[in-house]
This record gives C-alpha cells, structure tokens and sequence, in this order.
C-alpha cells in the first residue's frame, strides 16, 4: 500500500511534513513532530494517511479510537466534490426519464387451503414497487381460485428494483397472512412484455424483503503503537441509507457493522435513527485487520491471503419495540481486496437478501398468478430533436392520399393498431389538430366500406384513434352521466337475473326484470338527455363522421345516425356500463352479481343505441328478446335520434357549465391541523378528503359532513412537503391565501396523483403563487429558508404549470418519443412495405401475398414518406446511440446513481459493443 502511494509522491509528498522521505527509503514513516496543513490541499493523499497516524499516536486501546477532526474535513471535502460531479452530470445530459407501467391482474389459481374446516380463503393481490405498495385489488371472499380481472397504470416517479405482487388472506382479526409473492426484476419486465403470463407464487421470506441502498467508505491505514508495532487499521464509515423498507408502518433503522476473516468476531452498531427510511449516521468505526509486525520484517503491505479470507459486513435493521426481535432490511459483503492498493474505497451498495434466508417451501403448493405486465421507459430528449418527425406527424392530415401519410404508415406496420392510436392521439390532441386528423382518415374508411351496415366496425386506426380520443376527452363526460347511476347499481345489490336457468330460488323473475328495466331507463334517459355535455372535440369528430357517412352512402337515411351510434354507444357508454373500473368509474372490478347486472344493462343500452330495424332479432338469447320488447316504442328510437343529431353537430357554441359538481378524487390520507383555531395542539389524523370540480374537502369518515372545505379559487399552489419537515415520506402541501394545509399520501404513486389533480383542477386561479417554501413553518421559521416571518415570501419556484383541462394534460416530446420507438421496433417492416410500394410501381399484376397486408393507394407518394420517416427514425436513432455510449463511458459503478449490485446496470453494460474499463 505505501509503494503504491511513493509511486504517487515520490520524495515525499511536500516541505510542511516531517515525513518527507528520498522516495527510495523503505521502512515505516515516523512523524516527529505535528504535522502542519499541506500546501497541496486535499489533492495530497500521503499527507492526509500522515496525519491519520499522527492522530493515532499514543493511543494504545483501539476501542477508544474517535474520527479524527481533520479526517472529518477530508471526508467531507471528498463527499462534496463527489455531489458536485454527479449533479454536472445529470445537468449535462439534458434528457429526462419517464417510467411507466400498465398491468393486468387476471387471477391466481391452486392457493393453498386454509388449514381449517372451512379451507376457503379471502385473497386479495398488491403491487409493489420493491416493498412500496402502490395498488390493492378488491378482496375475492371464499375461493381458491380468485379472479380478480383488474387494470392498473401508473407514471412511476422513482427508481425501483423489483416489481413485486403479494397475494394476501384477510383477517379479521390478526394481520393479514401473505400467501406468497411474484418478484421480476426491473432487467427482466421486457421478457414479460405485453404478454398473458402464468407467474408461480414464491415463499415470502421476511429475510428476503430487502430495499434500499448504503454509501460506506474504507480506509486501510497502519499504525505504530508505542511498543513500535505496526498494527493495520481499517476505518469503516456507514454515511446514510436511502430507500429503506417501511416495516409495520415504521422504520427505526440502525447499522451493524462486522469483520468477517479466521477468527474474527467483532460487531459494532450505530445509533438508532427514528422515523426515517433515509437515515444519516456519519459514523466511524475501527477495526484491527492484520496481528502486530516487528520492523526488522520490513513488511508493510497486509498479506494476500489474509485478505482474500477478509470481508467486511454491513447489516441494516429496523429497532422494534416487539418482543421478538428487530427486523432484518438488508445488508452487504465487502471483500477487503477492492481497497486495492491505495487502501481506499468509497461506494454506494444496494442492500441484498441474507444469504439461505428463505424458506424450505415447495413452489408448486403455493399457487400462481397470471400477470400481463406492459413497462415502458422513455428517453426524452429536448424538443428540438423530435423536430423532423413531429412535422411528419403533423401533417399528415394534409396529405393526399392520407394513406400514404406518416401517421397511417405507423398503424399500417405496427402489429396492433392501438399501440400506435394511444400516441398519436395525445400528439394530436396536444397540438389542436385531432379533428382534421381523424376527419381524413376517417373519411378514407368510409369511402373504401362498401355495406353501410359494417360501417366503422373493424378495428382500424380510425377506429382505435377515436376510441382513445374519447377515453381522454369524455372522462369527465362519463362522470357526469353514469358514475352516480353505477354506484347505485354496485352498493344496492338488487337482484336482476332474467335468465330463467340462472334464476336463484329465493328470487321472483318478474321482480328481477322490474328491477332491470328501471336501471335500463335511468341510464337510458341520463345519456340521451345529456348532449350539452358532450366534450365539443368529440362534437367535432361526430360531425365529419356524419358528413362523410351521409355524402358516401346518400340512399341510406339511417347511416348519418349509426355512424356515431358505433362509436357513442358501441365503444363509449356500453363498455363503461360493463367495465365501470376500466372508465376510472369505480376503484376495482364489480362482484359476480353485479358485473352480470351490468353486462344485461349494457346489452340493452347497446341494442338501443343502434337503431337497428329488427332490434329483437339482435339477441340470441331468448329471454334478453322477451325483455327488450319493454323498450320497443317509438320515443327510445325518437329519443336517440335526437341526441345524436345534438351530438353530431360542429361544437361552435360555448360548452356550457355544469352546476352540478362532479367528483374527481377521494380517499383516506393523514392531515396535519391548519392551525385555524387559535389553541390546540397540531396533531396528525386520518382524515376522507374528496375533490370536486367545485371544492376540496376533508371529513371524519365517508358519508359524514365535511370538517373543513376549500373552495378550488382558494388553491393557490399544490407541491411536495420536503420529509425533513415531520420526518414522514409521501407528504404534500395545499397552499392557501393564510396558511397551508399538510397531507401525506399513502404511498408515492398517489401523492403524485393528489398533486398533479389538484394543480389541474386549480390551474386557473387567478391568484397562483409562483414561488413556494418546500419545507414546513416550524418553531417560529421556516426549515428551507430559516425565514421567521410566516407570510414571507417562498424561496422556491413552484413547478410548471399543467393545461386546465384535466384530460388534455399530455408531453409532445415524450408522445414523438413513443412514436420513434414504435417505428425503431417495425423497421423492417418499413423497408418490405418500401419494397411493396417499388413492386406496386413496376408490375400491374396480382399483388404478392407478403405486401398483401398493406394499404397503398399511391406507391410513390407513400414510398416518398416512408424514405423520410426512415431518414428522421435514423437520425434519432443516431443520438441515442451517442447518449448510450457517453453514459456508458461517465457512468461509475458505485456512484449513488448505480450503485454495485446494479443489475439492471450491469445487464445494459453487456449489451453495449464497445468494451470500457470501470473503476470502482
């Protein structure tokens, strides 16, 4: 180690040190006298190992060993200049990540019996991101094969590991009994893409739930005790943990911190630190890592073997108040041999399982679950990249033929026409050019349709444009017309079987189909009679479909109605009725019963829509005839005449307002008190906050009167509470005019949802801050600023403003990225339809079969397109190269970035073709 160090500083390292050496002198450094501060700085590593032995001089116990003063600046200075790179880095990148993820939870089957009489049990699955949960299904009463049938999304807003789901057993009076888990590692979501999978559940194994990561810093030194024995000192610095696992609600963590080596024993602990999952310790501890050396040996280096046998473990655990123990969260093996030969190591570590923690359980007993798991991360580079792709994009409403446009060519190769619908959407809605865009493709569907009664039904991107269009567009619209209705229909439970094979004994046919036929008319009536609050884009789109059915088929009178009927009642109100919680009108899946009440409504109310001449004959089953015949009077039919034409009609007019609120978001969340009264203390408590386009609220529990409301013109800003403020994560502020209002969220998913609602819903207050304190005004100050007045000014500028319309809120750039990846995966499906377009030119005959699957109305206008998307496809793929590569080579292993054990790191570096070496 110290010829390694000579090699450095040869001669010495500068005149302030009495330990100046001619650079061939072997032997142990002796320091006569204090060491001054070196001229050099903290760029003179010999300087700062000759006052660590100074600082160890005379002291003969190593348990009473303290961090030096002067090695606290060098560790301190270091950890700054490290701080300051990484933030150069991410700065110089000018790039940002979005994350995302979509996933079905379908059902699990062969779950272990209760070991009990009644060996049923009540399951319900989570979705973790490592231990975080961030979304629970409905709970499945008294089966072994729950069917769960439910969607989640969510913008990921951290970093993460694993995503993991656990399969639960409620109890009613115990803690619910994990049954057992599926864990896919961040590296492996793209096995699993988009595709229906059957995951075998695994133990869980509370030695295996780990997260989280730990920055440690080494130091080897040697130390000459007052007998002039040279002992070798390794210094172990735990700094902070980040990301800990909450355990019970809580985490108290501390670190133990162990020697491993032939006959080593020693362990020593930090401090416990409460209420964090980030904890600081910033401790220091010693160790004796070689036995004492004369110096006529003349050795100073600590043997090879030694080593290689030594490593140094470091255990993270979470102090309980409970009798049996504290909770294991995760600890690191470091082998001494990467202090290589400056005796220096510092790194960030991600926290592993304990090794043979899991249990002896058999896979096969515990059941599986099946999973379609679609992940996606974006790169986003800065507008100005995406330029010449976006103005393909944009324009493809004005070229002619419209099938040879950039847009069209992406849903003519992607092999599910609505991957490439969900992102032109949102990039044609973001630039206020959906209507013409939808008005041109649709208008080629219909020229090419030959039967008006097939009109608009396939699945084509015109199709699946609209159909995302009004997802985004009509969510609100929804909310108006058939949440109240739903949720009357899932809370009363009435019986509605008119299936006489399915008809329950205790039931009354009759009574069932009088049941059905009023909810069917209470929807029926609220859809039709509200056309005012049609979205005025969706108006739009209505009418060039109208236009263009009416102009393409002019001897049928009814095709200027089924046109949008299709589309209105086929693939906007009849799916929401059968699947309210894909249509964010429920929060999980409708039992059994209920979802077989909504499926014969939305059956009815489809039929109804449809204008069809012989409606009866539409159903084939017997009984569903029976009882639409309650329905065949002329007024339905007049009833949905009219709504349509008012629908169908070009949206000039100004939409007007709906008095009535509409609910945007409620939930359980825990509030701190405002302070509105003047005594009192400012407690935490469990409060039901709801959200209408009129008012934010707060009450007891659900159903009661509201304990505090603010009215949405009084939100003056919403933003993230910094944890420091109460030490509690997922924490955000809702500003008002004299004060602001504390609230932490369940997890990090729905802290983001609330604020990014909530700073929609209040977009437009006249009065919004622009600057903002991050932190709480506590003891007479704010902890940001230390400011002590409570009405000074923020010292942080608010975050960016969002579109006041909640269902518009879309990034370009991240949509044109989307598009790019689209067109990257089909590239060879561009260059065969390229090779379609120069064999439609030149031969005249019967078209191959491999071209057969593309529609080119002109080969050479759609050949000129297909040669610029490559052109831009290529050019982005260029500069993603380059970013890869730059990252590839800045990117230290161990940084807090990637920290070692970083898989998903580690599998990105092999699929780079240049090969680099890293430091760590």
């Amino acid at each position: 180690m110290w010829a390694g160090l000579r090699r450095a500083h040869p001669g010495g390292c500068c005149c302030c040190c009495s330990c100046v050496t001619d650079g061939d002198r072997s032997g142990p450094l002796v320091l006569n006298q204090p060491a001054a501060r070196c001229s050099l700085g903290s760029e003179c590593v010999l300087c700062y190992l000759c006052i660590d032995v100074q600082n160890l001089w005379n002291i003969p116990s190593l348990e009473r060993l303290q961090a030096p003063s002067v090695e606290d600046r060098v560790w301190q200075a270091d950890e700054r200049e490290l701080k300051s790179c990484e933030s150069m880095a991410v700065e110089e990148e000018g790039l940002r990540v979005f994350q995302s993820v979509k996933i079905k939870i379908g059902e699990a089957k062969n779950i272990p019996p209760y070991p009990g009489p009644n060996r049923m049990r009540d399951c319900y699955c989570t979705v973790n991101l490592d231990q975080e949960e961030v979304f629970r299904t409905k709970i499945v009463e008294k089966s072994l094969c729950p069917f769960y049938g439910e969607d989640f999304y969510c913008e990921i807003p951290r970093s993460f590991r694993h995503l993991s789901f656990y399969i639960f057993d409620r109890d009613v009076f115990r803690r619910d009994s994990s049954i057992g888990k599926v864990a896919v590692k961040k590296e492996d979501l793209h096995k699993y893409h988009g595709k229906d999978t059957w995951f075998q559940l695994q133990p869980v194994s509370a030695d295996s739930e780990v997260q989280g990561k730990v920055h440690l810093e080494l130091r080897l030194s040697e130390v000459i005790t007052d007998s002039g024995v040279i002992n070798h000192k390794l210094a172990t610095r735990v700094l902070e943990c980040q990301g800990l696992p909450i355990v019970n609600g809580q985490c108290d963590p501390y670190a133990a911190v162990s020697l491993l080596g032939p006959s080593r024993s020693e362990a020593k602990k930090t401090k416990v630190k409460r209420k964090t999952n980030n904890p600081q310790f910033d401790e220091i501890f010693y160790f004796e890592v070689t036995r004492p050396l004369s110096y006529t040996k003349r050795q100073f280096d600590v043997e090879e073997e030694d080593v290689d046998k030594m490593a140094l473990k470091v255990e993270l655990w979470n102090a309980s108040n409970l009798t049996f123990g504290d909770d294991f969260l995760g600890g690191v093996r470091v082998p001494l041999r990467v202090l290589g030969q400056f005796g220096v190591h510092d790194a960030w570590y991600y926290l592993q399982p304990r090794e043979n923690g899991g249990k002896s359980v058999k896979v096969e007993e515990l059941g599986s679950l099946r999973l379609n798991i679609v992940y996606t991360e974006d790169h986003v580079f800065p507008s100005e990249h995406y330029t010449p792709l976006r103005d393909l994009l944009l324009s493809s409403a004005n070229v002619q033929p419209v099938s040879a446009s950039t847009a069209n060519i992406l849903g003519e190769v992607c092999r599910e026409k609505q991957e490439a619908a969900i992102p032109l959407v949102r990039l044609f809605l973001h630039y206020g050019k959906i209507v013409p865009f939808i008005s041109a493709i649709a208008h080629a569907e219909v020229n090419r349709t030959q039967d008006p009664n097939t009109i608009f039904r396939g699945n084509s991107l015109t199709s699946k444009c609209i159909d995302e269009t009004m997802k985004l567009a009509g969510m609100h619209y929804l909310q108006v017309t058939l949440k109240p209705i739903i949720d009357e229909i899932c809370t009363e439970h009435k019986p509605c079987e008119i299936d006489p094979v399915k008809l329950k004994e205790s039931e009354n046919l009759e009574t069932n189909r009088e049941n059905l036929r009023h909810y069917v008319d209470r929807i029926f009536n609220v859809i039709t009679t509200s056309g005012v609050s049609c979205p005025t884009v969706m108006c739009d789109i209505f009418f060039s479909l109208r236009e263009s059915a009416a102009t393409r088929f002019q001897v049928d009178q009814d095709v200027r109605y089924t046109a949008v009927s299709s589309f209105i009642f086929l693939r906007f109100f009849a799916p929401a009725i059968l699947s309210p919680n894909l249509f964010h009108l429920r929060p999980h899946h409708p039992d059994p019963a209920t979802s077989r009440t909504l499926t014969l409504i939305s059956k009815t109310i489809q039929t109804l829509g449809s204008l069809a001449k012989s409606k009866s004959a539409n159903f084939k089953e017997s009984y569903m005839a029976a009882f639409y015949d309650y329905f065949n009077e002329q007024k339905y039919a007049d009833a949905v005449k009219n709504f349509l034409d008012l629908i169908s009609t070009s949206g000039k007019w100004d939409q007007k307002s709906i008095e009535t609120p509409i609910m945007l978001k409620e939930g359980f969340m825990i509030k701190r008190a405002q302070g509105r009264k003047r005594l009192g203390l400012k407690n935490f408590k469990k409060r039901w906050f709801r959200l209408t386009n009129h008012e934010f609220t707060y009450h007891k529990t659900k159903g009661e009167g509201a304990l505090c409301s603010i009215p949405i013109e009084n939100i003056l800003a919403v933003e993230r509470l910094e944890e420091e403020s109460f030490k509690m994560k997922n924490m955000f502020q809702v500003i008002q005019p004299e004060r602001a209002l504390y609230i932490q969220a369940n997890n990090c998913v729905e802290a983001r949802d609330w604020i990014d609602i909530l700073t929609k819903v209040s977009q437009c207050n006249r009065k919004r801050l622009s600057t903002y304190h991050p932190s709480a005004y506590l003891n007479g100050h704010w902890l940001c600023c230390k400011l002590s007045a409570d009405t000074a000014p923020g010292c942080t500028p608010c975050t960016g403003g969002l579109p006041a319309n909640i269902q518009l809120d879309v990034d370009g750039d991240r949509e044109t990225e989307r598009i790019y990846s689209l067109y990257s995966t089909y590239m060879t499906k561009l260059i065969k339809m390229q090779e379609a377009c120069g064999s439609k030119s030149v031969y005249d005959g019967p078209e191959q079969e491999e071209y057969s699957s593309f529609v080119i109305d002109d080969p050479q206008e759609t050949y000129k397109t297909l040669k610029q998307i490559v052109s831009a496809v290529q050019t982005l793929e260029q500069q993603h190269t380059k970013y890869k590569r730059d990252k590839f080579k800045k990117t230290k292993i161990g940084s807090q970035e990637h920290p070692i054990g970083d898989k998903s790191f580690q599998c990105y570096i092999r699929q780079q073709s240049e090969s680099s070496t890293y430091s760590i």
